[in-house]
């Protein structure tokens, strides 16, 4: 008996208190970037080549125009204004004839895929660059302007990270060629729950919806296709299945101390008697 109750009111709390912060701490497996990477050496990885991003339904081109007129006093596209308001500038042909052109402006690629500039008409812009549509406008100021400077960029290039991260949102970036890094660098990394091994990325293809799993833990990910992102890519980050039991580990440790100190009053009190 006196046995039985030294186990009940001693071993058995101290037996809890170990068990509960077993289950509260994550083992470093699979935590570390690029684990196949020796710490004694350096290592060498072949990056894919970027391509760079196609146009698709419904994105959003911000496109300038710069331009002399023929004497090469006039500039043109000085300001920069929204799609709801395009600045405008005139400039002479040499014929006595005005024409006005957006200086900066945005325009949105409709369900057929094309979009409408002054003087250069509608067009198809749909699985197209950014270079390609600037040359072709470039190409079509050519017969009005002397030497027309053309920008081209697009002015919805988000990312959106999703799940185990820091700051999980949509980014909006500047740059077309960003990585799976740079994107999880936005976010403020992965926490301490991120599945690295098991990262989902879901890219809008023409018409398809594409889902594949990529291992952070391995540096074959700096020679995937996927390495380099694409606008309007989703990226989840997978928990744990062990979160759970870690977002109560500091309930649980709360637990385990009024265990152990309940315990240790009821022993002194035993004793007591």
């Amino acid at each position: 008996m006196g046995n039985f109750r030294t186990f009940f009111f001693f071993y058995l709390p101290i037996l809890a208190i170990v068990a509960i912060l077993f289950v509260g701490c994550r083992t470093y497996k699979n935590i570390p970037y690029f684990m196949d990477v020796p710490d004694s050496s350096s290592g060498i990885a072949k990056m894919p080549e970027f391509s760079e991003p196609t146009i698709q339904y419904d994105d959003i081109l911000s496109i300038s125009i710069n331009t002399l007129d023929g004497t090469g006093t006039s500039v043109l596209g000085m300001a920069s204004q929204s799609n709801s308001q395009p600045s405008t500038n005139a400039a002479s042909l040499g014929n006595n004839t005005s024409l006005t052109i957006p200086s900066s402006s945005t325009y949105h690629v409709d369900r057929n895929g094309t979009i409408e500039i002054p003087l250069v008409g509608k067009f198809s812009v749909l699985g197209t660059t950014t270079m390609q549509i600037k040359n072709q406008i470039q190409t079509k100021l050519s017969e009005f302007y002397k030497n027309p400077v053309v920008d081209v960029r697009f002015a919805n290039f988000r990312i959106t990270v999703l799940g185990e991260v820091a700051k999980p949102s949509t980014y909006f970036v500047q740059n077309e060629k960003i990585s799976l890094f740079d994107a999880l660098g936005l976010a403020g990394d992965l926490t301490i729950f991120g599945k690295r091994e098991n990262v989902l990325l879901i890219r809008d293809s023409i018409g398809i919806k594409q889902m594949v799993r990529l291992n952070l833990n391995s540096k074959k990910i700096i020679e995937s296709p996927y390495f380099f992102l694409k606008q309007n890519d989703i990226i989840y980050v997978e928990p744990l299945k062990a979160k759970i039991a870690n977002l109560d580990a500091v309930q649980n440790r709360y637990f385990a101390i009024s265990s152990a100190i309940l315990s240790l009053l009821i022993i002194i009190a035993t004793r007591v008697r």
